[in-house]
């Protein structure tokens, strides 16, 4: 898939459907986040991955909207730890992972976490280490079909703010 038309399409998905994520497809999608980009090449994260109902349904009790973890296939915490701009390295790795899905249409949801103690117990963080995301993964129970339409369409239909809102030129 294009790059550009992946980014226009991209949209969360917090219903999925019940078929599993094959390996292959979970190992791309942590491998696109760990060849994301970080500063100094730091790499501060780690991918806590919860594949069984029991992690995601424990996790989710300590996220905003715990639904859609407990019907995902998978989840992923995404941890940093360390000095320098590490939510946004996190950040990058997140994008990669949920783009990465994408391409293999899997769809995803990044989820704030609601109770940062209970989740340091749940995933049995070191000492320094804070949950970033927590992202849910699976098929949507609603397929798209991102090539369906070019990305101009995809962007008008998106709820956004109009660019010349968020753009200042100089």
């Amino acid at each position: 898939m294009d790059a550009f038309l992946a980014i226009a399409s991209k949209r969360e998905v917090r219903r999925y459907d019940d078929a599993p994520l094959p390996a292959e497809v979970i190992e791309r999608i942590l491998q696109a986040g760990r060849v994301a980009g970080s500063a100094k090449n730091r790499q501060p994260w780690r991918f806590h991955v919860l594949t069984s109902p029991e992690a995601r349904a424990e996790v989710a009790e300590a996220v905003y909207a715990p639904d859609n973890l407990r019907g995902a296939a998978l989840a992923v915490a995404v941890t940093v730890a360390g000095k320098g701009p590490t939510a946004f390295d996190a950040g990058r790795a997140a994008q990669n992972m949920m783009l990465s899905a994408a391409n293999d249409g899997v769809g995803s949801c990044p989820n704030g976490v609601a109770d940062a103690g209970a989740m340091a117990r749940v995933l049995g963080l070191d000492e320094g280490e804070t949950v970033a995301t927590v992202l849910s993964f699976g098929y949507p129970a609603r397929p798209r079909h991102p090539e369906g339409r070019p990305a101009a369409e995809w962007i008008a239909a998106a709820d956004r703010k109009a660019l010349e809102d968020v753009v200042r030129r100089s």
